[in-house]
C-alpha cells in the first residue's frame, strides 16, 4: 500500500514537474512588442512520411492558434523545414495540413532548405526583417532553443518575439516530463551546435 501510495506521489510530481517547466520555457526570453505586421513560424520535426505526422500537425496547430491569440492584422505564419525522405519538404507538409485540414486561408511563406534548428533561424531571417513582432511555434523546450538561436544571431529581431501559444495547461500533459528531460538535455547542446555550424 505505501509503495502504491509513493509511487502514485512521485507520478503526479513528476507531471507538475513537466508541466512546470515547459509552462516556464513557454515565458522565457519573450517580451511584448506590438504592432501591424505579424508572423509566426513554425518549425518542422523529421517526417519521413508524406503526410505531415503528429508532431507536426500539433506544431501546425499551435501556431495557427498563436495568430488568434493576440489578433494581429497582417499575421503570416512561415512554416520551416527542409526535405524529407518522401521527396517533400517539411515546410510544404505542414502548409498543405493548414490548408486542407485545418482551412487556413491566411498569408503562409514556406522555408524548405533548412535540416537543423540553427539553419531554420538562419533561413527565416530574411522573412522576418519587416515584422513588428514574432512568435515561433513548436514545444516549448524546443521554441526556446530557437528563440535563443535567434537571440544570438540578430538580437535586433529577437527584441521582437512575443510568446507563441504553445503552451496550455495540460495538453501533451503525460508526455511532459519527457518533454522537459529532452528540453533539459538538448539546451545543453546550444553551444556545441553552434560551434558545429561554425566549423
Amino acid at each position: 500500500m505505501r509503495r502504491r501510495t509513493g509511487l502514485a506521489i512521485a507520478g503526479v510530481a513528476a507531471l507538475a514537474w513537466g508541466e512546470w517547466l515547459n509552462w516556464r520555457w513557454s515565458r522565457a526570453l519573450v517580451g511584448s512588442s506590438g504592432g501591424a505586421s505579424a508572423a509566426v513560424v513554425v518549425l518542422g520535426y523529421r517526417n519521413p512520411q508524406a503526410t505531415a505526422n503528429l508532431i507536426n500537425r500539433w506544431r501546425v496547430r499551435a501556431g495557427i492558434r498563436s495568430i488568434a491569440a493576440d489578433g494581429a492584422h497582417g499575421t503570416c505564419v512561415i512554416f520551416s523545414g527542409g526535405p524529407t525522405s518522401s521527396g517533400a519538404t517539411e515546410a510544404q507538409l505542414m502548409a498543405d495540413y493548414a490548408k486542407s485540414v485545418l482551412g487556413f486561408d491566411g498569408t503562409v511563406l514556406l522555408e524548405d532548405q533548412s535540416t537543423m534548428t540553427w539553419e531554420n533561424i538562419t533561413n527565416v531571417i530574411p522573412l522576418l526583417e519587416e515584422m513588428d513582432h514574432i512568435k515561433i511555434a513548436s514545444q516549448p523546450a524546443h521554441a526556446l532553443k530557437a528563440r535563443a538561436y535567434l537571440r544570438r544571431q540578430r538580437p535586433d529581431l529577437a527584441a521582437k518575439l512575443v510568446r507563441a501559444d504553445d503552451y496550455r495547461p495540460g495538453e501533451w500533459m503525460v508526455v511532459k516530463p519527457l518533454l522537459a528531460l529532452y528540453g533539459l538535455w538538448t539546451r545543453r547542446g546550444l553551444k556545441a551546435d553552434e560551434r558545429k555550424v561554425s566549423l
